[in-house]
């Protein structure tokens, strides 16, 4: 195996004093960051912001639609039921969609469900009850870390 090359051991050496780097400049000075352009202004900084935000007191539901719950074969419909079945995940907000149809009655427990939905559950005979948030309070706990909107 070849020896590695020790540079910048004084100026009688090969590559003495600074070493093959240059002068000055950011390239002589230590490990140089990966996002440094040469001076020209940053990639970051050339961009413009982003406009906006993010509402942290979003409510997200998770969907099941009608043909769903039809497949299901299931008279009582509720998350609980859904969970059981692997259709939602732990501690979900569920909302009904109304693709698809329903041939046997059924009653509908879930948090939200669409103007169609609810009118083609109603009339294959079934119904639907409401049920209310899974949050305490008028409104859902913030999203983010605890320093977020404190």
């Amino acid at each position: 195996r070849k020896r590695a090359q020790r540079v910048g051991r004084g100026t009688a050496g090969r590559r003495g004093k600074t070493a093959g780097r240059g002068t000055k400049g950011v390239g002589a000075r230590g490990k140089v960051p990966v996002w440094y352009e040469g001076g020209q202004l940053p990639l970051q900084q050339r961009l413009p912001k982003r406009k906006g935000f993010t509402n942290p007191f979003r409510v997200e539901y998770q969907p099941v639609n009608l043909d769903t719950i039809a497949e299901t074969g299931l008279a009582d419909v509720s998350p609980e039921a859904l969970l059981e079945r692997g259709l939602v995940s732990k501690g979900a907000m569920v909302k009904v969609l109304g693709r698809g149809s329903l041939d046997a009655a059924v009653t509908v427990r879930v948090h939200a469900c669409s103007a169609s939905a609810r009118a083609a559950i109603e009339s294959a005979g079934g119904s639907v009850e409401i049920l209310p948030p899974a949050y305490a309070g008028p409104r859902p706990p913030a999203r983010g870390n605890q320093h977020t909107n404190r």
